[in-house]
Order: structure tokens, then sequence, then C-alpha cells
């Protein structure tokens, strides 16, 4: 799939919105891809998933034992990476504020695990998670994400696999252009402010 294919599919489901939005990464856009609508359709997250595993290299898909996501936005897209992988998906969740395996699942000692996400901007969740997979005895051995919205930038500490890279700007509270902060923020994530 290219860039225009993938942005297709978010605006067929009205998931790319434009206004002021709070990032849980804490930056402001003109801009946000709400990924559960996206995901909604089982079919649409079928093909966006089997497209971002093509993205992956041969190696490093055959090497899979496992695909972790760090819930709320990751659960639907690693489930669907799971099927196109063929291996287990499971997530990790922050209970008290920490990303950890809860529900039962387990992993294996070195398992190596794909981490898929949503949406990366900083890379903080991602990195979270990996320190959080890392810590139940997995060896994550790369990342993917449907989009990556810091243009190439980000750096999870592993190979690094995104559908597309999007540079919508992004804002700290201080930066924020005039017609941003003539509106209020819409805060559309499923992460709590810290």
């Amino acid at each position: 799939m290219q860039e225009e294919e993938v942005l297709a599919e978010f605006r067929a489901s009205k998931a790319l919105l434009e206004g002021h939005f709070l990032l849980s990464s804490g930056r402001h856009s003109a801009h946000y891809l709400q990924c559960a609508r996206v995901l909604m359709n089982p079919d649409r997250a079928g093909r966006l998933a089997v497209a971002l595993a093509s993205k992956l290299p041969h190696d490093v898909r055959k090497q899979i034992d496992k695909v972790v996501s760090p819930a709320m936005g990751g659960v639907i897209i690693g489930q669907e990476m799971g099927r196109a992988l063929q291996v287990d998906a499971m997530f990790v969740e922050r209970p008290e504020g920490t990303f950890e395996l809860r529900r039962g699942f387990e992993l294996d000692p070195g398992d190596r695990v794909l981490m898929v996400e949503d949406v990366v901007t900083t890379g903080k969740s991602s990195r979270e998670a990996i320190k959080a997979i890392e810590a139940a005895g997995g060896r994550v051995i790369a990342a993917a994400s449907l989009v990556d919205r810091s243009g190439g930038a980000v750096d999870l500490g592993v190979p690094y696999f995104p559908l597309v890279e999007i540079n919508f700007p992004t804002y700290a509270d201080d930066e924020l252009p005039p017609e941003l902060a003539a509106t209020p923020a819409i805060k559309p994530g499923s992460r709590v402010q810290p």
C-alpha cells in the first residue's frame, strides 16, 4: 500500500480529523488520526495489517514468535498483525501507570517479539512497552506501526517499520500557532495526561 492508499483508508473511515488536538504525547496538533475508527472495520484492519506485515524484511518476519502491542491503541492492529504473521498476539496495559503483561499473558524466555503500535509520535509509549516486554522475558527484535508521525525522527532502540510516515506538525504548549491557540484543545486519545 502506498501512502495515498493508506490515507484514503483513513479518510473513508472518517479517521483523519482536523481541529485542535492534544495528543497523548502532550503535544498539540491540527490533525489527529483516530486509528480506532480506521480499524473498526475488520476487512480494512486486515488489509492494513497485511500491508504493514509486508513492510517487515523477510528475515525479521520469519523470526517473530509473538506480537505484543500497548493497550489501548495498539490492541486491534496487534491482533491483526498476529493474524497476518500467524503468531500469537497479546498486549501490555497500565493498571498502575506502567505497562505490564496481565490477563494470563506470558512470554517464554527469549521469545522474539514484534512490538506493534497504531501511531507513533514521540515514541514514549513504544519505548515503555518495549521495556515491559523485556521485563517479561521477551526480546523485541523490531517495532512496527500504522503511522509514524515523527517524520522518521523517532528512535525506539530497535529496527522500526511504519506503514506510512506522516509529518503533521506538532507543537509544545508554548509553541502554538495563533490559529490553534484561539481554539480549545480536544483530547481524543486513550491515555490520561500527566
